[in-house]
């Protein structure tokens, strides 16, 4: 399969877990306050929770709050509705924060987005890895525009001085005559929708094309949460996953209400660290404007910006001090191993850090091998913790390293094209060295297809958590406009055969998650050796834990 920007399509695994922006800027996971937490104890005071912060519009707290509570109350209907709308409004948001979305394509014509809705519903169709009916696809566009309706940001856009019973009567009329309503095809499917333009114009006087936009990204809701149409920036921003590269700042950040852009973590050798940006942070002012109360996404729209070009930052520290600083944009490398050292030099142990899988990987991990073991590096703890995949031909990139024969991962899908075997090569492998792998709650899909293959080969033992969950794969197919639409195409297997969608894997040696070394923003960097997943992990290998194939 071609790989990167420039093939026909990118076949990728992973990155479920974070997104990054074309600022080199990554958004990290939203979190819930304790007092939240309390609230999961009972299902009535969970829906008056969520509730809670769906009125104040805090769709990624939402999210995170309502994805617990449905775990601890699956039969509850109401938490389950309550996650999924907050899903739908968090896209809207997205959405409208994005300036490529509002300028590429709201910018269209209504029969130039009706376009983009037919060659959008036929690739569905014909790739992705379920079959989805018409009618499904259509009836979440239904479901995105009637939850668009009540959403500040879609209504300030298009209708700032709709009256209230306007856009009671439209929903309603949603609601009554559209809601599930049967479509044979693709033609009966583009019918329903401008049927539903003509009526919100007459009703609301509502824009086409902001109709068809509900129905092409509210369509994917259908689909899995890695499959979703892609606006020219998020195409660039996946890209740029790929790629290793990013034109910006090189930041991980999320923004925390009231306290601005939190800094979770600074890429080393990127301009926020050469100019003196620390984790634990907040962004506060960006070119004289106060983004306390801001989106991640509405003030990573403030910067973006190209290369060479200039951002007035204030950054708060942890005492309330503020300082301002002007950083300059440029190209920003993230490495997918950022450490590669000698943790204990007496027993042979290296260690590397592996955060994802793109096209450096290979050529890194040799260097990073090359160089232990020029150090005397017998044993090696591969470190995937946090890791969300990537690259599907990377992951096999690097068992070929550790693995000399057999298959390491298959996939299947629909299509006979996403029917594939990959295979071990014996030349370059690295049979000599012992591994243990530590992975956790957060290794995804590549890193699932890593630990997978070490298991079913007995290559190595597996300490930290059990995995994500994520066996799937998902291609990027490239749409008019400069979009695309990334699509889950197939599963993939391990070697025996097994998949783990929603499930995950569980480790050899399970280690407890100790929230002091947790998250790097809060100060506690520390060498890996001395983290307690590593020394169980270097325990595991002195201890004859370590089984080769």
């Amino acid at each position: 399969m071609a790989c990167g920007r420039y093939g026909w399509y990118a076949w990728i695994v992973g990155m479920a877990i974070c997104w990054a922006g074309t600022d080199g800027i990554a958004f990290a996971e939203t979190s819930v306050s304790d007092e939240y937490d309390v609230a999961l104890r009972s299902e009535r005071s969970a829906v008056e929770a969520g509730l809670e912060l769906e009125v104040r519009r805090q769709w990624g707290e939402a999210i995170d709050f309502y994805g617990k509570a449905v775990e601890e109350y699956p039969e509850n209907t109401r938490l389950e509705y309550g996650l999924r709308r907050s899903k739908i409004h968090f896209g809207i948001e997205r959405r409208y924060a994005d300036e490529s979305f509002d300028q590429d394509l709201l910018g269209k014509s209504p029969s130039e987005a009706l376009g983009v809705f037919d060659d959008l519903l036929s690739q569905i169709r014909s790739n992705y890895v379920d079959n989805i009916s018409h009618t499904s696809f259509v009836a979440h566009g239904t479901e995105s525009l009637y939850l668009a309706l009540a959403n500040q940001k879609f209504l300030s856009r298009h209708l700032p001085a709709t009256k209230t019973e306007q856009l009671r009567s439209l929903r309603t009329t949603l609601r009554d005559r559209y809601w599930n309503r049967p479509v044979k095809d693709g033609r009966a499917s583009r019918a329903l929708v401008v049927e539903v333009c003509r009526l919100s114009r007459q009703i609301a006087d509502l824009d086409e094309t902001a109709v068809v936009m509900e129905y092409v990204f509210g369509g994917c809701n259908a689909l899995d949460d890695y499959s979703n149409y892609l606006t020219p920036d998020r195409l660039d921003d996946l890209y740029g996953n790929i790629e290793g590269e990013f034109v910006g700042l090189g930041i991980e950040m999320k923004g925390e209400a009231g306290e601005g852009m939190l800094l979770v973590d600074v890429i080393g050798g990127s301009p926020a660290e050469a100019g003196g940006m620390l984790e634990g942070e907040h962004i506060v002012e960006i070119d004289g404007a106060d983004c306390r109360d801001m989106s991640t996404d509405e003030a990573a729209r403030l910067l973006r910006g190209p290369s060479g070009s200039q951002v007035e930052l204030g950054l708060e520290d942890r005492f309330g001090r503020v300082r301002r600083s002007t950083f300059s944009r440029r190209a920003v490398q993230v490495k997918s191993i950022p450490v590669a050292e000698m943790i204990d030099a007496d027993n042979g142990i290296g260690y590397i850090e592996l955060s994802g899988f793109q096209k450096t990987t290979a050529q890194e991990l040799d260097a990073a091998l090359a160089k232990l073991k020029s150090q005397g590096m017998r044993r090696l703890v591969l470190d995937l913790r946090g890791n969300p995949g990537g690259l599907l031909t990377a992951a096999v990139d690097v068992l070929d390293r550790f693995i000399d024969d057999g298959v390491l991962v298959s996939t299947k899908g629909r299509s006979f094209d996403q029917n594939w075997k990959h295979s071990a090569h014996r030349s370059g492998t690295h049979r000599d060295l012992e591994i243990a792998l530590i992975v956790d709650e957060n290794s995804a899909s590549a890193s699932e297809i890593v630990a997978g293959a070490v298991r079913d080969y007995g290559r190595g033992v597996i300490v930290g958590r059990k995995t994500y969950g994520k066996w799937s794969v998902q291609s990027i197919l490239p749409m008019r406009g400069r979009t695309g639409l990334r699509i889950t195409t197939a599963k993939f297997y391990s070697p025996n055969g097994h998949t783990l969608g929603k499930i995950g894997l569980k480790p050899d040696i399970t280690v407890e998650e100790d929230e002091t070394y947790d998250v790097a923003y809060r100060g506690f960097k520390t060498r890996p050796a001395d983290h307690p997943d590593v020394k169980a992990a270097t325990d595991a290998l002195l201890g004859g834990a370590f089984a080769r194939r």
